[in-house]
């Protein structure tokens, strides 16, 4: 038994993208996430990811912050909890 037994092979953050942390539900399909590089952005849920992926506080996502206007995010992609727990475990993500 090795120790990457439980280990997914996960999607890491293309160049544009950084992981990040929901913090606040706006409403609107509008969430405040922060993210890793150490900015607190407002992320928009794309409508591909409205009704066929739930997102909560607290869930580790994948950011792509736009070009024009760094406050503000695109949601790519959620992680399920134990992937953001291997994410953590690897320190990919600080709290």
């Amino acid at each position: 038994m090795s120790d990457n037994e439980g280990r997914k092979n996960l999607r890491m953050p293309d160049d544009d993208e950084v992981f990040a942390v929901v913090t606040n539900m706006l409403g609107a399909n509008r969430v405040k996430v922060r993210c890793m590089d150490g900015v607190e952005r407002t992320a928009r849920i794309p409508g591909k990811m409205q009704k066929r992926i739930w997102i909560r506080e607290d869930d580790v996502v994948l950011v792509e912050p736009w070009d024009w206007q760094d406050e503000k995010a695109d949601i790519t992609w959620r992680y399920e909890k134990q992937e953001a727990d291997q994410l953590r475990d690897e320190g990919h993500i600080q709290e």
